[in-house]
């Protein structure tokens, strides 16, 4: 089994963590959503997700930047007490969704962009459809576009590795995950994200894997800085769940991005 399936089936079993202190339910157009919207200095730092986790998988990160910046972190439709869309769960429609959340809680771009896991692949395709609206790009561990393509797709995982994804993949989770090749292409058809600050977070301990999924895996983990010219690779210790097990890495790099952004008005 690789380190991205496990990982996907861990977020599954831990997307129902405590509620963030500050959380709210807001209408924004026509269903409530579930978010945490604080202000201090921009740029907004977003925060996005990854494939059946809900924001608390951000608790560790986001008070160490409640003196510093501005930030947004939400549950999308479907997740949380965020109520389910009845659109595609591809990623067109929720990078639309979120600039409409953002838009609705007058969070003006340019914004640094964090997105974790399936987080990161919904990132890329808001920093290349409207990158200038975007400050910074940080991807956590991200979804490679052509993530499940070849030995690593789940129709080649072992039956045990693919009841289990039946089972603990249900409901929005799944709509999202059967889009996932169709999200993408939407990346792909696009321009590359350049000139402005990426940094790539990649896991060190499925490095370690050996089996022809996970090489073809790692591969793609090392090849998303290959996507954007002048990205920033950095190694972190640990596995896929970077903003629960290494927050300070996702906080380091945060600032980082912050401080290039505003050095660059």
């Amino acid at each position: 089994m690789t380190w991205r399936l496990a990982a996907v089936l861990v977020m599954a079993l831990l997307s129902a963590c405590a509620a963030l202190p500050d959380a709210r339910i807001q209408q924004i157009g026509d269903r409530p959503l579930e978010f945490v919207a604080h202000g201090g200095a921009g740029p907004v730092v977003v925060f996005e997700n990854g494939l059946g986790a809900s924001m608390e998988w951000w608790r560790k990160v986001l008070p160490a930047l409640s003196a510093e910046a501005s930030y947004f972190a939400y549950n999308r439709p479907g997740y949380g007490k965020s109520a389910a869309a009845d659109t595609p769960r591809d990623g067109a429609h929720v990078v639309e969704e979120l600039r409409a959340a953002l838009r609705n809680q007058k969070l003006s771009p340019p914004y640094v962009l964090v997105g974790h896991s399936l987080g990161g692949l919904y990132m890329q395709l808001f920093a290349r459809q409207y990158p200038q609206e975007v400050a910074a790009l940080i991807l956590v561990d991200s979804t490679h576009p052509r993530q499940l393509e070849g030995a690593a797709a789940i129709e080649n995982q072992p039956f045990w590795v693919r009841s289990a994804v039946a089972v603990l993949i249900t409901g929005t989770a799944k709509q999202e995950l059967d889009l996932l090749p169709q999200t993408g292409e939407q990346v792909l058809r696009l321009p590359t994200f350049t000139g402005k600050p990426v940094f790539v977070l990649s896991a060190t301990e499925p490095m370690k894997e050996t089996s022809p999924a996970a090489r073809l895996v790692n591969e793609k983990r090392v090849d998303i800085a290959r996507m954007y010219p002048g990205s920033r690779q950095l190694w972190v210790e640990g596995g896929h769940a970077i903003p629960l097990e290494q927050p300070a890495a996702v906080v380091t790099a945060i600032r980082s991005a912050l401080a290039a952004a505003r050095e660059a008005k």
